[in-house]
């Protein structure tokens, strides 16, 4: 190919050369075909990428089809049920919710019940009129020892960073927060100004970084966090320990979308790429931690604190219960982040093969402090993948009590699934710093957007409720839905997932077998 290329150039040259004589206009001619001749000169000697030296000129064309890939299968290939994480149908319900459009169905199901994994609600012969749901269930947050609880929505914009997101971004979704009244998750990035602006409800998101309350050693800085802690618009504090999409990795926020004013509002240098630490430098152990939750609530004047964090080792999360049993101090709420949560950015091993699922990690922690007896003291919030009133009832059945949602948040905002967040290229000005694409997002329509997929989402969930006889979200219990679990073998949630004795971890005479591995293990004086 790279002889037949030069043959090519020379034979053209030489005949543009020899019709130039003839007539000077045939030179223009060269204004089209040496471009390409240099271009594929540059393949031949100074490309690095093997398919353009063997096959100069022509190989450019493999990587041009190669980057219009995802965008071809996703609007001229995929099917309604194709598309990954989300399929057309998820996407359409998500942008007929936001604008307000009907989001009924015609005609049935597209959906194979009896495929292995299909699930459904089972619905009461005593349902309850629609006329009498309560369509804004308020959830409350907060412990015994909590001097300030908090009522949360049933669904909730989960954790999304400035730096993640662009500035219009974080406004639209603040404002719908604050018409809707859910909370906005700040993500690990830090307290930035967008977050306060319109007074939405906010949960401050403080992970292994110290973003927003860090000295310049990056150590956590008690007098930044009670300066931002204590103001109205924080209701709640959040450990971050780990995300679903990347446990056991940190943050990642690429050097290309770190601006003066990020390095500002997180207390960083600019000029590389921000990685948060995998792991907290406040606390080692978990008795440590309890200390650190004290330090929390005092400095927020008796706000609810809370985890976030993916399950990995069984062991780990149960030395926390044994912490919190054995100082009598509790944790006001956890967040359960399943390995199939969203991320602007991430190892592909990390996202694919590290964490557990959310309905795993959902039982397990239920489960967890029912056995240590207390859960009556601490909500569990639940993110991962759940962005319709179905998802929601799913997470309520495994033991969550109330939602987060960030990439249902996304595309009400409008994100199209580009699979561009880590590039700084975002087409729609959600997930980027490019001052050009982010004026594309208008906050005061799109904070609309985010209002109505919220208001639309929670009441679907809440129909749902009704049609199964339930009337307030804390009457979900695992009897609630079924899973075929084989070709002729249906399982509601209690089945598969058998529920443990209130109190039964305290002692080692009553752990379940399949458990005291664990037990044995955890202990309060490491993680």
């Amino acid at each position: 190919m790279r002889k037949a290329f030069i043959v090519f150039s020379i034979t053209l040259l030489s005949i543009i050369a020899i019709m130039t004589y003839i007539n000077w206009k045939s030179s223009l001619l060269l204004l089209i075909f040496l471009p390409l001749i240099i271009m594929g000169v540059y393949d031949m000697y100074f490309c690095k990428k093997t398919i353009r030296r063997n096959f100069p000129l022509l190989g450019r064309l493999r990587y041009l089809l190669q980057s219009m890939g995802p965008e071809m299968r996703q609007y001229f290939i995929e099917t309604d049920l194709d598309g990954k994480p989300f399929n057309r149908l998820q996407r359409n319900l998500v942008y007929d919710r936001s604008e307000n459009l009907v989001s009924t169905m015609p005609f049935g199901t597209q959906l194979n019940v009896y495929d292995v994994g299909y699930q459904w609600i089972n619905h009461s012969i005593n349902a309850i009129p629609f006329a009498e749901i309560n369509l804004d269930p308020r959830v409350t947050i907060g412990s015994s020892q909590c001097n300030k609880p908090y009522k949360a929505s049933l669904y909730n914009i989960s954790a999304m960073s400035f730096g993640s997101l662009s500035k219009n971004a974080i406004l639209a979704l603040n404002a719908g927060a604050k018409k809707g009244g859910f909370y906005h998750n700040t993500g690990e990035g830090g307290l930035s100004p967008y977050h306060l602006q319109h007074g939405g409800d906010i949960v401050w998101n403080i992970g292994t970084g110290y973003f927003s309350c860090r000295d310049t050693d990056g150590h956590f800085s008690y007098e930044e966090y009670t300066r931002r802690a204590t103001l109205d618009a924080v209701k709640m504090i959040e450990i971050k320990f780990s995300q679903g999409a990347k446990p056991g990795h940190g943050g990642i926020l690429p050097k290309e979308k770190v601006t003066d004013e990020i390095a500002n509002i997180r207390l960083v240098n600019k000029g590389h790429d921000i990685v948060s630490p995998p792991y907290h430098s406040a606390f080692t152990t978990p008795l440590e931690l309890i200390e650190f939750i004290k330090v929390l609530r005092k400095g927020s004047k008796g706000k609810p604190i809370g985890i976030k964090i993916c399950i990995g080792n069984k062991s780990e999360f149960l030395s926390i219960c044994k912490a919190m049993v054995a100082t009598d101090t509790y944790l006001d709420f956890i967040t359960v982040d399943g390995a199939e949560g969203g991320t602007g950015a991430a190892p592909q091993e990390y996202s694919d093969h590290v964490g557990m699922p959310l309905r795993d990690a959902l039982a397990f922690v239920s489960d967890a402090l029912t056995g240590f007896g207390i859960k009556d003291q601490i909500k569990i919030i639940s993110s991962g993948k759940v962005i319709t009133g179905f998802d929601i009832i799913k997470c309520l059945s495994m033991g969550a009590d109330l939602c987060n949602s960030a990439r249902g948040m996304m595309l009400a905002l409008g994100c199209i699934q580009a699979l561009e967040c880590n590039t700084n290229t975002c087409p729609t000005g959600v997930a980027t710093q490019d001052p050009d694409l982010v004026k594309g997002l208008v906050p005061t329509e799109k904070s609309e957007r985010v209002y109505r997929f919220h208001n639309e989402t929670v009441k679907s969930a809440m129909d749902l409720m009704a049609s199964a006889g339930i009337h307030h979200p804390n009457g979900v219990d695992r009897t609630v839905v079924s899973t075929r679990v084989d070709k002729n073998k249906v399982e509601t949630y209690y089945e598969s997932y058998p529920e443990l004795a209130i109190g039964c971890l305290l002692n080692e005479e009553s752990v379940p077998h399949n458990l005291l591995p664990f037990w044995r293990k955890a202990t309060v004086n490491q993680f």
